[in-house]
């Protein structure tokens, strides 16, 4: 058989509509030993929370950004954000922690490494686990979190 590549589909199911239109895209999927389709149940992968977000942006890196000091100077959150996601993001993709298809690194077209990975791209799990690395992180520097001068 001679088809095009079956593009990706995901149907949540949280109706009958739902499992009614994945009962007809399975009636008309095509049938082909050279190329067979696979098909896959599995619960929802949470993405991260817009609070948890929040609470990186907020209160952790602003904390950071005030009473960490290294080499006798602070930084911005945004340098840290640079810092943090290097040094504690995944370095391949894991179901637990990240979305599917996540990648930390790409190569560009000097052979360079590039960090193109994002905490858009952790699941709750792995978002809270980063967050507990920025914490301890900043704990160890005597960063205070929480704490408004």
């Amino acid at each position: 058989m001679n088809r095009d590549l079956f593009p990706k589909r995901v149907i949540r199911l949280v109706g009958e509509q739902q499992r009614q239109t994945a009962i007809t895209l399975l009636n008309s999927l095509p049938i082909d030993s050279d190329r067979p389709l696979c098909i896959t149940f599995a619960e929802e992968v949470k993405l991260r929370k817009l609070d948890q977000n929040a609470l990186m942006w907020v209160s952790q890196l602003q904390d950071i950004e005030t009473q960490a000091y290294i080499g006798g100077r602070t930084y911005s959150k945004t340098i840290w954000h640079e810092f943090f996601k290097k040094e504690y993001l995944p370095e391949q993709f894991d179901a637990e922690l990240t979305k599917e298809g996540y990648v930390k690194y790409e190569v560009n077209p000097i052979g360079e490494f590039v960090l193109v990975a994002s905490t858009k791209d952790l699941t709750v799990k792995g978002f809270a686990q980063y967050l507990t690395q920025i914490e301890a992180y900043g704990a160890s520097l005597g960063v205070e979190f929480g704490v408004r001068h």
